[in-house]
């Protein structure tokens, strides 16, 4: 009887962990025993900090507005609180974007919240 092997799966599962590893250092990219354990530790890494990146960019638009509200005299904190208070939908993302590329109209929803506030 004929030996199987199997052999068409088996080359196919290694080409496909391969071509993952490419453009990885060493023998973690044509060595399969390494190139399987650094292309799941790449893939573990790849879906924690898909997580992370959110967090990052909120941190990130936080910064940017507080800054920003800064200039037009009033605290980040102040600021979303006006903004809630007038029931404004913009979101700490579109609020960024338009302190960067509008600060005249950031300067006039900063207003709005300040008058708000002192209401």
């Amino acid at each position: 009887m004929v030996r199987v092997t199997n052999s068409v799966a088996s080359h196919r599962r290694k080409k496909r962990v391969f071509k993952k590893a490419k453009g990885f250092w060493g023998d973690r990219k044509n060595h399969l025993r390494q190139s399987m354990d650094a292309v799941m530790r790449a893939q573990a890494y790849n879906y924690i900090h898909r997580k992370q990146r959110k967090s990052e960019f909120r941190g990130l638009w936080i910064q940017r507005l507080g800054v920003a509200s800064k200039t037009c005299g009033i605290s980040y904190s102040k600021l979303i609180s006006g903004l809630k208070k007038v029931g404004s939908t913009l979101n700490r993302k579109m609020l960024s974007e338009l302190a960067i590329f509008d600060p005249v109209g950031f300067s006039g929803v900063c207003e709005k919240a300040k008058i708000a506030l002192a209401e």
